[in-house]
């Protein structure tokens, strides 16, 4: 019998999945991977699997790593996808299937399955990280099938499905947006999101924070310490990174901070609409530029800002495991190593605002920076310096002169 692995999250699209892949002579072994998702029970939805036909389940919790690995890599290159998606999706994909190829390894299947539409980003995620990791893995979307699509047009024949099977599921009414959440963000879209006329942030009902109107009126501050541009303290406690980000998101939740609402290009040609709510990253991206901007060189931070958005293009169509950003990321790993230091920050109805910070690494120095009188900066070089400076443009003046 053919042996698949199928990224499993015990929904009504995955429980169809595995019967339908049953159906085509596959062995099935599901594998959730617990990157901080809500749900109600774990160990009830691994029952669930095996109870409706899987070889196996399994669950695996990489929230840890995906915060460690996979985050903070991506936010030393402050890396936003069109200059405000913080990828918190995106950078959570090529993970998954790493976890599924090394249980399709354990378990010696060849096929690898995932719920990703034709039509969305995911499947690109899913498939281009598979295919880097194990070029002979045999990937299964079965929503580009037709003849799956054909069996299934809509909601009432996959729950029509789950009833033939009898595959426990929920069936209740479909909220009017989809939402996928993990321990970095939580993504709202499709359904009414699809209407831009449609207030999103008003429609959307957020699940790790309240709105900016409903926060707190007293500013909240919050303290963070880097080490070489990987945050370590969290109100001068060190912490691991999942603790971080889960500690900041209840700060920032509450505080009101990291929303957005935007239009996207999707990989695939298409442009999406898209509501992101990312509290506990929103503050880590300001806390680690403000010590970038004592610690880090000029010329390597703006060459680093305008590398930022390939990394944020890499990330978000699925190239992770590729040589360029095996590259990318040793640059980014050696351009961090002064940025260490600690910020303060003050929290308030969905603004950040920084309230002090310091390095021992700081390239600020007062007395050269002062526009006092005195100081060790002597401004009588400043001549000097812009007559070579100007030298280019005096000669092209000369040469040919410009009308004004």
């Amino acid at each position: 019998m053919k042996s698949c692995v199928l990224a499993y999250s015990g929904g009504l699209d995955t429980s169809v999945i595995l019967g339908w892949l049953q159906d085509q002579g596959y062995e099935v072994h599901c594998v959730y991977v617990d990157l901080g998702q809500p749900c109600e029970d774990r160990d009830a939805i691994m029952e669930k699997a095996r109870t409706c036909g899987a070889k196996s389940s399994r669950l695996v919790d990489v929230r840890e790593e995906l915060c460690r690995d996979f985050a903070f890599p991506v936010l030393a290159w402050q890396a936003k996808y069109e200059q405000i998606y913080l990828l918190g999706t995106s950078i959570a994909r090529p993970l998954i299937s790493k976890v599924c190829l090394e249980v399709a390894r354990e378990v010696g299947a060849t096929a690898y399955a995932h719920g990703a539409t034709g039509k969305g980003n995911d499947q690109c995620r899913f498939q281009l990280a598979a295919e880097a990791l194990d070029p002979n893995i045999e990937m299964i979307a079965p929503w580009r099938i037709k003849s799956f699509r054909d069996a299934f047009p809509g909601r009432t024949e996959l729950i029509e499905y789950c009833d033939v099977k009898r595959i426990p599921v929920k069936a209740s009414t479909a909220k009017p947006y989809s939402s996928d959440e993990n321990v970095l963000h939580i993504s709202y879209e499709a359904g009414k999101l699809e209407e831009l006329d449609v207030n999103g942030v008003e429609l959307v009902e957020f699940g790790m924070g309240v709105s900016p109107q409903d926060a707190p009126d007293k500013p909240e501050e919050v303290t963070i310490g880097f080490e070489s541009g990987v945050p370590k303290t969290l109100n001068g406690k060190a912490v691991n990174a999942l603790e971080m980000v889960e500690q900041l998101n209840d700060i920032a939740g509450r505080n009101g901070v990291g929303r957005i609402d935007m239009v996207e290009n999707r990989f695939v040609g298409m442009k999406s609409r898209g509501v992101y709510e990312s509290p506990g990253m929103t503050v880590l991206y300001d806390a680690l530029m403000y010590i970038e901007q004592l610690t880090m060189d000029r010329d390597l931070m703006h060459l680093r800002d305008r590398m930022a958005p390939e990394v944020a293009e890499l990330v978000y169509y699925g190239f992770w495991y590729t040589p360029k950003m095996d590259a990318l990321m040793s640059f980014i790993e050696t351009a961090q190593r002064p940025v260490t230091g600690e910020v303060t920050l003050q929290l308030y109805k969905g603004n950040i605002m920084v309230s002090s910070r310091t390095s021992p690494n700081s390239l600020y120095d007062e007395e050269i920076a002062t526009m006092e009188g005195g100081g060790s900066y002597n401004q009588d070089d400043a001549e000097g310096f812009l007559r070579i400076q100007g030298l280019p443009s005096r000669v092209q003046g000369r040469v040919s002169p410009r009308k004004f």
